[in-house]
């Protein structure tokens, strides 16, 4: 049984339950008790700290309630076996390191909390035959395999890449338009450098993704806010000619932050406003595999007649993040120049995983996968948006939950979203502010909430724990 040091201060204006409660969690944040652990008997623990046994009582219940701690009828109080060691480690808590395991490797786990954005089930990956896969083909490499690659990418990946669009996102493309690439980023990153200049001007959604507009910065080119509204990008609100435009970056199938789709007609105006401008359109198809009210929407460059837009999309939300694997689907007349500049900024992407890939996507076990992951994500979803009405109605507004892997919640008029999710932190919760995703002055407030890589019921703890989050914001 675990011996615990509570020192109390008896002439705080904290009560001694709270004293207490407070005491007990900080030793589990801490690792100073661990997941598992027996906790002494309330009365036990009261002849310790020389009080009466109801402010442990009160203290353990309120843990009980929080899902610090589990009891069993006859075996006494435990550390809760089911409590994440994200929410530890995002809580403040320093955990032991195992072998090997750097400083800088712990802090990688460190922002993992609940509503983490853009993370996906990992704990329902496949990684028994994702394993078998690798082994196979690691010892299978080929000397010309273990050498320098091709910029463009592994040959099969890229043609079973080309055909797996072709059929789930409608988008027009042969083998040879495809570059495989380190993720959405680096695409972002590798295009800016073909079509921007210092000084070049991108039109970026606002609210809009800004991991893009910081890949376009780093260009030296300058982004300008154009306002999204439920139909997608605004075109109207795109300059004409002689407007100073080089690119305009858009998520049409699922707009980040506010989940909204471009409708078909905003779709062809932007193709035409492109066409007449001599402007190009970067398309990141974000999240377009998810959708929970309708099938999949075909990508925007599938309507392009003119050859104006650069598709973009990853395998890392689908997979796993560290996988670090995505493309480009280039229009033909780009394509010796951004082959020049990948050559120049990283030479190619590492063979293995591509040719893990390769095997994955043709046998169709990519796809079976994205298929049981929809189902998945459903009831995550569902999850969420059901803790959400019953611990926080009224206090947020769901903007919409259509697609993808997050919700965009808005705050009431006056709140401080980057102040609440300063508060949600201390209570283990991660979580996005929904004004850091404006260029402009005129923000609104709000939460983005992560679903894919929490359990339904971890879900439905943490919406209540935000509930009492937005509570005591409101009193205060």
């Amino acid at each position: 049984m675990t011996t615990l040091h509570l020192p109390l201060d008896r002439a705080s204006p904290n009560p001694l339950h709270r004293q207490i409660y407070d005491g007990v969690r900080r030793a589990i944040l801490d690792g100073r008790v661990r997941p598992g652990q027996r906790l002494p008997a309330s009365r036990t623990l009261a002849e310790e700290l020389g009080v009466s046994r109801l402010p442990v009582l009160s203290a353990y219940e309120q843990l009980l309630h929080e899902g610090y701690l589990g009891a069993r009828v006859g075996s006494g109080t435990f550390v809760s076996r089911d409590l994440p060691d994200d929410l530890l480690l995002a809580s403040g808590a320093s955990p032991r390191r195992g072998r090997g395991e750097s400083e800088a490797t712990s802090r990688q786990g460190s922002n993992l909390g609940p509503f983490r954005m853009n993370l996906p089930a990992l704990d329902q990956f496949p990684h028994a035959a994702w394993a078998r896969l690798v082994a196979r083909h690691a010892h299978g490499l080929s000397h010309a395999q273990m050498a320098y690659g091709d910029p463009a990418g592994l040959g099969p990946l890229r043609a079973a890449i080309a055909e797996y669009l072709r059929s789930a996102r409608a988008v027009r493309c042969e083998d040879d338009q495809v570059v495989v690439v380190a993720g959405s980023q680096a695409a972002l990153r590798l295009a800016a450098a073909v079509l921007l200049a210092p000084g070049d001007q991108v039109g970026v959604e606002e609210p809009g993704y800004p991991g893009a507009r910081a890949a376009i910065r780093a260009s030296g080119a300058e982004v300008v806010a154009v306002p999204v509204d439920e139909k997608g990008i605004r075109v109207e609100a795109l300059p004409i000619p002689p407007g100073p435009l080089r690119a305009v970056y858009v998520t049409p199938s699922h707009q980040f932050p506010l989940g909204v789709s471009m409708t078909a007609a905003r779709r062809l105006a932007l193709l035409e406003w492109a066409h007449r401008n001599d402007t190009w359109v970067l398309e990141d198809d974000y999240d377009s595999e998810y959708r929970y009210v309708s099938r999949p929407l075909g990508a925007l460059q599938g309507m392009d007649g003119h050859g104006r837009v650069l598709y973009i999309g990853t395998f890392s939300k689908v997979l796993f993040p560290a996988l670090r694997v995505g493309y480009l689907v280039v229009p033909a007349v780009l394509l010796s120049r951004l082959l020049e500049a990948r050559d120049a900024l990283d030479l190619f992407s590492p063979t293995l995983y591509q040719a893990v890939l390769a095997e994955l996507l043709d046998s169709g076990g990519f796809s079976r996968h994205v298929r049981r992951m929809r189902g998945l994500y459903l009831e995550r979803r569902n999850a969420l948006l059901g803790g959400l009405a019953r611990h926080c109605g009224g206090m947020l507004q769901v903007a919409n939950a259509d697609a993808g892997l997050h919700v965009a919640a808005l705050l009431p008029k006056g709140m401080d979203d980057v102040d609440l999710v300063r508060r949600m932190a201390e209570r283990g919760l991660t979580a996005l502010p929904l004004s850091a995703c404006y260029v402009g002055r005129r923000r609104r407030s709000g939460l983005l909430l992560g679903f894919g890589g929490s359990t339904p019921r971890r879900l439905a703890e943490a919406t209540r724990v935000l509930g009492n989050v937005l509570r005591t914001g409101s009193a205060r």
